[in-house]
């Protein structure tokens, strides 16, 4: 099951889409069981505005319950990455900071983050990508002439935002990010 939407890549969009059409998050199955007697169960809240003002601040996310198994489980929006603090469109601009070859110190300094944030989302970059580069160029088959994993990650953001790419890989099962 897709644990990402693949829609909404603006917070206001999901904000309108919670209020007016929720169903849009319903997954077609449980996660769990499988089961098609997805209800809603609530909504949890996240702090996913990293604007200074962060005035959207707290964020829902609908949680959804399965009839059968009881288990829940929860949709986020294209914008809200899965366990990060971070939105997609800040790690972007970061890791093609570093994969033009700019040092991690240099990219935290310039987007006021943590030297360790920094690398922690390099390193895990480079420990997930022989998988996501094999899911992703699998369904998009330009992505697989290049060279190295820099090559393949500046190639890939140019055809599509992180954002979307993490989707696609969401989709396919992989765990993001």
């Amino acid at each position: 099951m897709h644990r990402i939407v693949f829609a909404f890549p603006v917070l206001e969009q999901h904000l309108n889409a919670v209020d007016r059409t929720p169903q849009v998050y319903r997954p077609v199955a449980c996660v769990h069981c499988g089961c098609s007697d997805v209800w809603c169960h609530g909504r949890y809240h996240r702090k996913a505005d990293r604007s200074a003002a962060g005035a959207l601040n707290p964020i829902p996310v609908l949680r959804f319950r399965c009839r059968t198994c009881s288990r829940t489980c929860s949709r986020l929006p294209l914008c809200i990455a899965p366990h990060r603090w971070y939105n997609w469109a800040d790690q972007q601009r970061v890791l093609l900071l570093l994969l033009a070859g700019c040092s991690q110190r240099r990219a935290s300094a310039i987007f006021a983050l943590g030297r360790h944030t920094v690398r922690r989302w390099w390193q895990r970059l480079g420990e997930r990508s022989l998988s996501f580069e094999f899911h992703l160029r699998s369904r998009f088959g330009e992505l697989g002439r290049s060279v190295d994993i820099t090559e393949f990650w500046l190639r890939c953001l140019q055809r599509m935002p992180l954002c979307e790419a993490m989707a696609w890989l969401d989709g396919d099962g992989v765990c993001v990010p």
